[in-house]
C-alpha cells in the first residue's frame, strides 16, 4: 500500500485530536447543563417550600366532645370561643372575641385569646443581655417590649401538625420562630396542643425547644373569660381565689420592681375568695395587671392549682391548674369599646386573663427563676383548665 506522508499523518492526528476535543467539550457542556439543571430544580422546590409556608392560611378548627365546645384558629393559636353548660344546662360562650379571622388578622384584638411569645410580658426599655451580648427588642408597648414584639407569637400562622377527632378530641399546631426574629436570639421549634381530655376539662401543653442559641423562652395562654357570657358586661361580680401568698409589684411602668410582696392585708390578697370588684378601686392604674407567685396550690396531674373564678348568676366555675411559677391576674383594664362577637361591644372589665407564665422581665431581674432556655433542652408548660358548676 501507498505509504502516507508526513503531512498526511500530521493531518490526520489533528483530524483524531479534534473528535475527541469535540467529544470532551459536548460532555463538559452536557454536565454543566445537567448541573445548572439540577441546581434550578433544587432553587425552584426551595422557593416552593418557601412559598407555601408563606401561603399557610388561617383556618378555624372545632374541639367538641357532647358537653364543650371549643374553636380555635392557627393564626396565633388562639381560642376564639369555648361553650360550656351553666347550673341548668344552658350553654354560653365564655371567651371574647369575634365572629370572624378578618379583626384577628388586622389587629384589632388585644391579644384575644392566643398564645403570646416569644417572651410572654413586658421586658423593661425592650432590652436584654444575654452571655455578653445585648439584644434590643421591638417597643410595642412604649417604654417596653410587651409579649414578643409587633409580630410576637400570636401574629404568626401555624402549622396545623394533627387535629383529632373523637372522645379526647385536639389539635397539634408548630411553629419555628428563626433567629432575630422580633430581636430574641437562636432558632425555636414551638408546638401547641389543645385537648379535651373530658366532658369538662381542657388541656394545654405548650413546648419549645431552641436549635442553637440560648435564648428566654416565656409562652402564655392569653384569653378573656367571663363566666356568664362574653356578651354580659364586666366581671366584677366574678369571686376568685388565687393560689399565692405574695406578687411581684410594679412601677409606673408596669415593670416588676424586684421585690416580692405579701399580698396579706393588701388589695392584691386573694387567699380566700372574695368578689374582684371589692378591692380593685384600690389598686394604682385602671385595675389588676399583676404576677402572682404561685406557691401554695393542691397538686392535680403533676400541676398546680392556680386559680379559682366563679360567678354567681350563671354558676359556672373555672378551676385553672398550671406547671408555671407565676400567673398574670388581668382584668381588661384597657380594652374599651371593642366590637366583638354577635355585635357584642368589650369594655373596661369586660373579662379576666389567668396567664401562667414566668416572671415578667425575668431576664433582667437575677433573683427570679430564669427564663433562659439553653439548646437541645425543652421548655414545657402546662394548663388545666376545668369547668364545673356549683
Amino acid at each position: 500500500p501507498k505509504l502516507k506522508s508526513e503531512k498526511d499523518v500530521t493531518a490526520t492526528r489533528i483530524r483524531f485530536l479534534l473528535r475527541i476535543q469535540h467529544k470532551h467539550t459536548l460532555s463538559v457542556i452536557n454536565s454543566s447543563i445537567s448541573t445548572l439543571f439540577c441546581r434550578s430544580i433544587s432553587i425552584f422546590l426551595r422557593r416552593q417550600t418557601i412559598r407555601s409556608m408563606s401561603e399557610k392560611k388561617p383556618e378555624l378548627f372545632e374541639l367538641n366532645n357532647g358537653t364543650m365546645q371549643v374553636k380555635v384558629t392557627n393564626y396565633g393559636c388562639t381560642i376564639t370561643s369555648l361553650s360550656v353548660p351553666d347550673k341548668d344546662g344552658k350553654l354560653a360562650d365564655v371567651v371574647l372575641g369575634f365572629d370572624s379571622l378578618e379583626p384577628y388578622l388586622k389587629g384589632a384584638a388585644p391579644f384575644f385569646g392566643c398564645i403570646v411569645g416569644r417572651v410572654a410580658n413586658r421586658i423593661k426599655d425592650g432590652k436584654f443581655t444575654l452571655n455578653g451580648v445585648e439584644y434590643s427588642l421591638p417597643i410595642n408597648r412604649p417604654p417596653n417590649s410587651l409579649h414578643g414584639g409587633f409580630k410576637g407569637f400570636d401574629k404568626v400562622v401555624w402549622e396545623v401538625v394533627e387535629h383529632k377527632q373523637g372522645e379526647n378530641p385536639s389539635i397539634t399546631f408548630k411553629y419555628h420562630s428563626h433567629d432575630g426574629e422580633e430581636g430574641y436570639p437562636g432558632d425555636v421549634t414551638v408546638t401547641a396542643t389543645y385537648t379535651l381530655t373530658s366532658s369538662t376539662t381542657m388541656r394545654l401543653d405548650m413546648e419549645a425547644v431552641p436549635q442553637n442559641k440560648p435564648t428566654p423562652i416565656n409562652l402564655a395562654q392569653h384569653t378573656y373569660w367571663n363566666l356568664s357570657g362574653h356578651n354580659s358586661g364586666n366581671v366584677l361580680d366574678h369571686s376568685i381565689q388565687i393560689s399565692a401568698m405574695h406578687v411581684t409589684p410594679v412601677d409606673q411602668n408596669t415593670i416588676p420592681t424586684g421585690e416580692i410582696m405579701p399580698v396579706k392585708g393588701t388589695p392584691w390578697d386573694f387567699t380566700t375568695e372574695k368578689k374582684i370588684g371589692s378591692s380593685i378601686h384600690e389598686v394604682p392604674g385602671l385595675g389588676y395587671d399583676h404576677n402572682y407567685v404561685l406557691e401554695n396550690g393542691d397538686e392535680k396531674l403533676g400541676l398546680k392549682h392556680a386559680a379559682k373564678v366563679k360567678n354567681p348568676s350563671s354558676s359556672r366555675v373555672l378551676n385553672l391548674w398550671a406547671n408555671a411559677p407565676g400567673m398574670q391576674f388581668y382584668t381588661a383594664n384597657y380594652v374599651n369599646g371593642v366590637v366583638g362577637k354577635g355585635g357584642a361591644v368589650y369594655g373596661k372589665h369586660s373579662g379576666l386573663c389567668l396567664e401562667t407564665q414566668g416572671f415578667p422581665n425575668a431576664i433582667n431581674q437575677q433573683n427570679f427563676p430564669s427564663v433562659v432556655v439553653q439548646p437541645g433542652e425543652k421548655y414545657q408548660h402546662s394548663m388545666l383548665f376545668e369547668f364545673s358548676v356549683e
